[in-house]
């Protein structure tokens, strides 16, 4: 892990999961998201103690994983209390809930490993400190939030992901594709010194990664449509993996299953597909073949 300054009060470690950390004054500072386990919450705390800051709050951007896992550990560690929006506030207290989420029933034990349940930790900060102001990036999960720095540095949480990852995964996790796109258009309206996405390098311009990951929502979009012909869910869902070229196990299973299931209700919602029950199975069909384009 290295820390590193952006601008006056505001740093971030760069990681896989990229943490934000902003001085409160001389010693004490909040960290923006803690990454995937507790090993990465070790590993925080040990860097701040190199530096001589001293954790006093975790801003939780959303409750996946990659951002909380290390919330627990630090917490334990520092006595550092924990921000969060109501929603993602009751699956990181209650961990269960996203695999529950994910699966759509009770999780078999595969599917409470550490990448879809981290340890759970209690959320008990209302306001932050001054310096601080939280936005809404609804769209890739529940409520999740991005933050504001008073250097007018923007940590952007998982509402943009890098072009290597989208041109080697391609799809990426959404819960509500509506509002991702919203949150993409709000995105180049914001007008900051420097970006950092979690998982994209720091940036002065996040246009082109807005356009970027823009068309790929709407690529995909397009592919789950074709395959609306009478087709189950399971159906669908292995025709995008094999278009994709997509390896499966049971956390893709769960979450790209879910992002396409997120796909085909924006789909139904605009009116382009219909689900219909044939032989007691649930099948998906397009509406309209001759419209074009989303």
């Amino acid at each position: 892990m290295e820390l590193i300054h952006v601008k006056g009060n505001t740093y971030y470690i760069k990681n896989a999961t990229n943490i934000g950390v902003y001085k409160v004054d001389e010693n004490q500072v909040y960290l923006i998201d803690s990454g995937n386990d507790k090993d990465s919450g070790r590993k925080i705390c040990k860097l701040m103690e190199e530096h001589g800051f001293f954790i006093v709050g975790v801003i939780s951007t959303h409750s996946n994983a990659d951002h909380v896992g290390g919330n627990r550990i630090i917490q334990q560690r520092t006595g550092a209390k924990i921000f969060a929006s109501s929603l993602e506030t009751c699956f990181i207290e209650h961990p269960i809930l996203e695999s529950t989420f994910l699966y759509g029933g009770y999780p078999f034990q595969d599917l409470k490993n550490k990448f879809l349940c981290a340890k759970e930790s209690v959320v008990d900060l209302d306001v932050l400190p001054d310096g601080l102001e939280v936005i809404s990036l609804k769209g890739h999960f529940l409520d999740m939030i991005g933050v504001k720095t008073s250097d007018n540095v923007y940590f952007l949480a998982d509402s943009l992901f890098s072009e290597e990852t989208i041109f080697k995964y391609h799809l990426f996790f959404i819960y509500d594709v509506r509002e991702f796109l919203n949150t993409l258009n709000m995105l180049e309206e914001l007008d900051g010194d420097f970006y950092i996405p979690s998982h994209a390098s720091m940036t002065n311009n996040i246009k082109p990664l807005i356009e970027i990951n823009r068309k790929k929502v709407y690529e995909i979009m397009e592919v789950i449509f074709r395959f609306c012909e009478e087709k189950t869910f399971e159906e669908i869902l292995k025709a995008v993996f094999d278009y994709y070229h997509l390896s499966m196990n049971v956390n893709q299973y769960v979450l790209v299953g879910s992002t396409i299931k997120s796909y085909l209700a924006y789909l139904c919602d605009e009116q382009r597909i219909i689900y219909k029950f044939k032989d007691y199975r649930m099948v998906w069909e397009k509406i309209d073949v001759k419209k074009e384009g989303f």
